[in-house]
């Protein structure tokens, strides 16, 4: 990576430089030390650019402290977060690649909002030392780029053992780049129902994410549809983690500085300190049997595929009043929790446009361990499709 200039999402620390969190609880904060991500980048030769603006302490999917980052498709929607600024500044063309940071869907939302590619590698790939933490046991750093190549230089750069992190796996990394072959015939793919026939699609995006499955077949994949009943229910499992955990985190500040968070967090933050023992519990066990069906799919399947966002980008907004259960969550539409839950690798590729002109993404998710094939896939769908090379208006200013 010699020479390419590289955003990094300001959730990661970077040695003598201010890094945030998206909060102004941390505004002055200046790490002594580099992340190892940022320590792998600046060995294989790339450019520090600057640092990306993020939602605040990357828990919340649209709070912005210090001004909100615009989409580069329409520059009064939002660019879908917590990696808001990561996936702007890429899809604007401000920088070659960039860092996100993963818990919940925080690559993939902003990479499907922004027309470009966002992978979150499965939990262990990457060192998360020099990562200020969401929920410990999902919290994944990966490449948000331009293409699935990019993505590929990008994870092979960051990825490896680190003993600074002792989840990181003790394995040789691959280089990714090799499956990038564009032959998929035989490969087995599973069109995840739950993710695709529901209400919180769009229509649009449900056209968008089925002719998709369609090129695939066309291009020799093996593609039918396969249910999973309880990833209907991931967005509730993974909503008590994001819950809870960050607000034990984060403890001392609620109890003293809570007026110093935004208004997702103040509430968000409040909640989960609340959260009975019971709840939490049952949010993990049914963690547990959701990964088993999807490690079980996985056993037929080589790859699953569903829409990275049921929706397409929404326009910026003041943050609403929570008035009814109904308004309490903001991310309704988002397909990507099944895939934190279960610690697997995931990404996001554009895969059309729908009726307001906007981006919609195609999710493909692998086995843990699995980046190679979905980078495999993913490569192979957008070489054989038109939507990478599509620009922004923003970026031919």
């Amino acid at each position: 990576m010699h020479g390419i200039p590289v955003g990094i999402k300001d959730q990661i620390w970077t040695k003598d430089i201010r890094t945030t969190g998206g909060s102004r609880i941390l505004a002055d904060f200046v790490p002594d030390d580099d992340a190892t991500v940022i320590a792998n980048l600046r060995n294989a030769g790339a450019i520090l650019l600057g640092k990306t603006n993020l939602t605040e302490f990357a828990v919340t999917g649209f709070t912005h402290r210090f001004s909100t980052p615009r989409n580069p498709w329409d520059l009064n929607i939002s660019a879908g977060g917590s990696s808001s600024g990561s996936g702007a500044a890429t899809a604007a063309f401000l920088c070659a690649t960039s860092l996100g940071e993963d818990t919940g869907g925080s690559i993939r939302r902003p990479a499907a909002w922004c027309g470009i590619v966002g992978l979150r590698p499965g939990w262990g790939r990457v060192s998360r030392y020099g990562l200020m933490r969401g929920v410990w046991s999902m919290d994944t750093i990966g490449p948000i780029s331009r293409t699935v190549e990019d993505a590929a230089i990008t994870l092979s750069a960051i990825a490896g053992y680190d003993p600074k992190d002792p989840t990181t796996w003790n394995t040789p990394v691959p280089d990714y780049r090799q499956a990038l072959h564009g032959d998929i015939r035989g490969l087995r793919v599973g069109i995840l129902t739950e993710l695709l026939h529901s209400d919180m699609v769009e229509p649009d995006v449900a056209d968008a994410v089925a002719a998709a499955a369609d090129t695939l077949a066309e291009l020799g994949a093996d593609v039918e549809e396969v249910s999973i009943p309880l990833a209907a229910h991931a967005n509730a499992i993974a909503g008590a983690l994001l819950a809870v955990e960050p607000a034990l985190n984060m403890k001392e500040w609620v109890r003293e500085r809570l007026h110093d968070f935004g208004h997702d967090n103040r509430i968000g933050l409040l909640t989960g300190s609340l959260v009975p023992a019971q709840a939490y519990q049952k949010a993990q066990k049914l963690r547990a049997l959701l990964r088993e069906d999807v490690l079980a799919a996985f056993r037929t399947y080589d790859v699953l595929v569903m829409p990275t966002s049921g929706r397409q980008a929404v326009p910026i907004q003041d943050d609403p009043p929570v008035t009814s259960r109904e308004t309490s969550s903001r991310l309704p539409f988002m397909r990507t929790n099944t895939f934190n839950l279960s610690s697997a690798p995931a990404i996001s590729v554009p895969c059309g446009f729908g009726g307001r002109g906007l981006p919609v993404g195609l999710q493909i998710a692998g086995p843990p361990g699995g980046e190679e094939m979905v980078f495999r896939l993913a490569h192979a769908y957008e070489q054989n499709t038109p939507w990478h090379t599509m620009r922004p208006p923003s970026a031919e200013i």
